[in-house]
């Protein structure tokens, strides 16, 4: 169930006798809605953020493909050049095998530099990836500790009421025929 910030502030309990204390509740709530709302922005400047780094890793694959298409036509123009330089003379073979490697190696340099940018690009999305789950994790335990620390306050309440309870009958005077105890302390 996904809930937002302005569900969560504008949700009513049902009241009861016994339930929770109203103001904490709502200060429980707005904690809550707080964190939610915040979690809210982070979360979608991420998402921001990660359309960005996929728009850098489309452009880095498309210079890929460009660079692939650029090393299969040096590979085509090289080897026209071998054929016309079969007929010429060994001078211009020379030169043609020495200009073709020199593209190929600046090819391959280019390629191993946007390799290089796109692993970095997988790093950072998954150092980003990483960072959010911690938050959230560290949200959670945090959401968990709160509510146990509620819980045992409740606990401890319902003890100090039973006992207070348990208590007044003794210190009021004896009569012959005492009454009964419902266990609701407002009889």
């Amino acid at each position: 169930m996904r809930i937002s910030r302005i569900d969560l502030l504008n949700h009513t309990f049902t009241r009861t006798v016994r339930g929770y204390a109203p103001v904490e509740v709502d200060a429980v709530i707005k904690e809550a809605a707080t964190a939610i709302g915040s979690l809210n922005e982070e979360k979608n400047a991420l998402e921001a953020r990660l359309r960005e780094l996929e728009a850098q890793l489309e452009g880095h694959r498309d210079r890929e493909s460009t660079l692939r298409d650029t090393l299969v036509t040096t590979q085509r123009v090289t080897s026209d050049l071998k054929a016309a330089a079969k007929q010429e003379a060994q001078v211009i073979i020379e030169a043609a095998h020495a200009k073709a490697e020199r593209l190929l190696n600046q090819c391959t340099q280019r390629l191993a530099r946007l390799r290089d940018e796109i692993a970095t690009a997988h790093r950072v999305r998954a150092q980003v990836y990483m960072q959010v789950r911690a938050a959230l994790e560290q949200h959670l335990t945090l959401l968990d500790m709160t509510f146990a620390e509620q819980e045992a306050t409740d606990a401890m309440d319902l003890t100090n009421l039973t006992d207070a309870t348990d208590a007044a009958p003794s210190a009021a005077p004896t009569s012959k025929r005492a009454p009964k105890s419902t266990g609701n302390p407002k009889q």
